[in-house]
């Protein structure tokens, strides 16, 4: 009898929100789908109480980690910066699992993949801060999206990216720049150690990061991919690239028949 090839299984660290009376941990549908779909793999979801977690424990049945985007902020003090805005969301749980969580991952040559939010938590991870709202630093444009117009159009594409010649992302999608969406009030001010840029904005605000030392895929991009995937070549490139990479990893580990 012939037996179903299993998927890499994916590790998608939740998000914390408050409904109602009630914390809940919770991912974006979207995130979900693009991993089950364009990267052909298992998404699993996280609770981010890191305090209850064996790391090593945790990774060894990754196949892959996608760290999402979110509404919330890393917590400034992460990287030496007081809170500049306080009506903007927090999530110190996710913050407490994700940080420890990407260094664990490259260490343990797990393929990653970071989207906005987890981005960011990349490069604070490697040291690197933040500007807490790009739209108030000199020189650099607003990348937030338009308040009150449909998904469709803050999804939409919003200005090209610049893709670093022989880079990582470069490789990926075949091009030198591309179309992006820019949905994200903070971006990347100093660059963390042991990262690499792999694009920038018009305005020079770096849009993506590759860690210099893993031995796997270890890619962070600012924009959205995840969004309508299936229909973005080169969007839909990023996440085959990582579910390949998932697949690697699983047939290294599998037991021998």
């Amino acid at each position: 009898m012939m037996t179903k090839k299993r998927k890499p299984v994916v590790l998608i660290p939740a998000d914390v929100k408050q409904l109602g009376e009630h914390p809940y941990h919770m991912a974006g549908h979207k995130y979900l789908l693009a991993v089950a779909e364009a990267a052909g793999a298992i998404p699993l979801i996280v609770p981010a109480i890191s305090d209850l977690f064996d790391l090593d424990a945790l990774l060894a049945i990754a196949d892959g980690i996608l760290l999402t985007g979110a509404v919330s902020n890393v917590h400034p003090s992460h990287f030496g910066q007081e809170i500049l805005n306080p009506t903007l969301p927090l999530d110190p749980a996710r913050d407490a699992l994700t940080l420890k969580l990407v260094q664990a991952c490259i260490q343990a040559e797990v393929p990653l993949l970071a989207i906005c939010r987890g981005f960011q938590e990349i490069n604070v991870a490697f040291g690197g801060s933040l500007h807490q709202a790009v739209h108030e630093v000199e020189g650099l444009q607003d990348h937030r999206e338009f308040k009150g117009a449909s998904v469709d159009i803050q999804y939409g594409p919003s200005h090209s990216i610049d893709i670093v010649a022989g880079g990582q992302l470069a490789k990926i999608v075949g091009a030198k720049q591309m179309q992006v969406n820019s949905i994200h009030g903070q971006g990347i001010a100093r660059l963390g150690a042991d990262l690499v840029v792999e694009a920038f904005a018009p305005d020079g605000l770096i849009e993506a990061i590759s860690v210099v030392h893993a031995k796997t895929f270890a890619l962070g991009v600012q924009w959205h991919p995840e969004w309508k995937v299936m229909d973005n070549p080169q969007y839909l490139a990023i996440f085959v690239a990582f579910g390949d990479a998932c697949r690697f990893r699983m047939r290294r580990h599998e037991p021998p028949d």
